[in-house]
């Protein structure tokens, strides 16, 4: 397996994140400190967007089949639409346990759990960056939403570092810093949450992509015999996209004749434009001024 596919990436994001979850976990507990069990809390909900995301992207990369005429690309939209419910309900969660904390004074957090943070943003960053540009290159919308769960991750123990920090410095009196910042990393979570839901809806929805669109209508434009292209229409589905062209031929041309011209457009956009996984060229008559 190619090591910079979204498929790989999730596979390393889901090890990567059961071995920080139990260290946050065990560090957390036996430090006292709420943040950092927020933090491991994150972490299982990262582990299950990677479980989801993974799944996603293999049933997305099957071919189409009799069921699936159009393919499964929509199963990758899918595992990015619940990986942003599950960072929602994460924050939700954290939020309210951070509540509990506030108002139920606890001990102040052990200095070692300021490594253990240390260590957690360090790792997360990287995966943060290592799945977003596999992702990236793939066009992959849940491959992105898993990246971004990385970097979420990472500003919770940003926050928890900054709020440990703080209640060691100032004693007993300021232990509740810790809960307030486990309550700040929830805002950000469930913030990030909800920018993640808006590109898989926007897939399901079928928002159009006037770029690609842009993109193919100029490409066919420049096979001679096509005059002019009355409607261009891209969606996209999974890590590629669906395009419906009108294009307009000299009404004089027989049926076997245009027929030869969309199979020149389709071929030339397979060349140019590999993100384009179907073409459906509909060819209509050009009127020409004049005639």
């Amino acid at each position: 397996m190619n090591p910079q596919t979204p498929e790989r990436a999730a596979l390393l994001g889901l090890g990567v994140n059961f071995a920080l979850a139990a260290a946050k976990l065990i560090a957390g507990i036996v430090g006292h400190s709420f943040a950092l069990v927020a933090d491991a809390i994150e972490s299982i909900a990262d582990i299950l967007g990677s479980l989801v995301v993974w799944q996603g992207l293999r049933f997305g990369a099957k071919p189409p089949d009799e069921s699936h005429p159009f393919g499964h690309g929509k199963a990758e939209s899918l595992a990015a639409l619940a990986v942003g419910l599950f960072v929602v309900l994460a924050g939700g969660g954290i939020a309210l346990q951070s509540f509990h904390g506030i108002v139920n004074p606890h001990e102040v957090p052990e200095a070692y759990t300021l490594l253990v943070l240390i260590a957690v943003i360090v790792v997360k960053e990287s995966m943060f960056r290592f799945t977003h540009r596999a992702a990236s290159i793939a066009e992959s919308t849940a491959g992105i939403a898993d990246a971004w769960h990385h970097r979420s991750d990472a500003l919770t123990s940003a926050a928890a570092f900054v709020g440990i920090s703080i209640a060691l410095y100032g004693g007993p009196d300021y232990a509740p810093a810790d809960d307030w910042a486990a309550l700040f990393a929830s805002a950000i979570i469930m913030l990030n949450g909800l920018l993640l839901l808006r590109e898989p809806l926007a897939e399901l929805m079928d928002v159009a992509a006037p770029e690609v669109a842009a993109d193919c209508t100029k490409a066919v434009l420049s096979i001679e015999g096509i005059h002019e292209i009355e409607q261009c229409e891209a969606r996209k589905v999974g890590r590629t996209y669906r395009v419906i062209m009108h294009a307009e031929v000299d009404p004089d041309l027989t049926v076997l004749e245009a027929h030869q011209l969309t199979g020149k457009a389709k071929a030339l956009v397979r060349e140019q434009l590999p993100q384009i996984s179907s073409l459906l060229i509909h060819i209509e008559p050009h009127h020409c001024t004049g005639r």
